[in-house]
């Protein structure tokens, strides 16, 4: 059974800044790529920002670009989210997703793409 437990989460100022962890743990996952979506109140839940196996490759959703960061450490089995000049509209929940995946290259960015899901962490931005 794979694990994701996210952290990181808050009340934040607009303008501020937080970065979400998200710690994988469980069954030996050869490779896996990794994700992060977010779910407002009264909305659907929405990509935020995705990353490959091996790290190089990532893609962040428009609304984020420029001010969100997706990274891993794969010797921690951890995915982070940089989170910077945040905006009353980043509030939501946000989740942690991961699957398996035969390419190191590769990242997916739809959520039906995904097998494991974090229990998600409250991000708050106050005007």
């Amino acid at each position: 059974q794979v694990q994701l437990v996210e952290s990181g989460g808050g009340l934040v100022q607009a303008g501020g800044s937080l970065r979400l962890s998200c710690a994988v743990s469980g069954r030996a996952l050869i490779m896996w790529a990794g994700a992060w979506f977010r779910q407002a109140p009264g909305k659907e839940r929405e990509f935020v920002a995705a990353i490959n196996w091996a790290g190089g490759g990532t893609v962040h959703a428009d609304s984020v670009k420029g001010r969100f960061t997706i990274s891993r450490d794969n010797t921690k089995s951890t995915v982070y989210l940089q989170m910077s000049s945040l905006k009353p509209e980043d509030t939501g929940i946000y989740y942690c997703a991961t699957r398996d995946t035969y390419s190191s290259l590769t990242y997916y960015s739809s959520s039906d793409q995904y097998d494991y899901w974090g229990q998600g962490t409250q991000v708050t931005v106050s005007s």
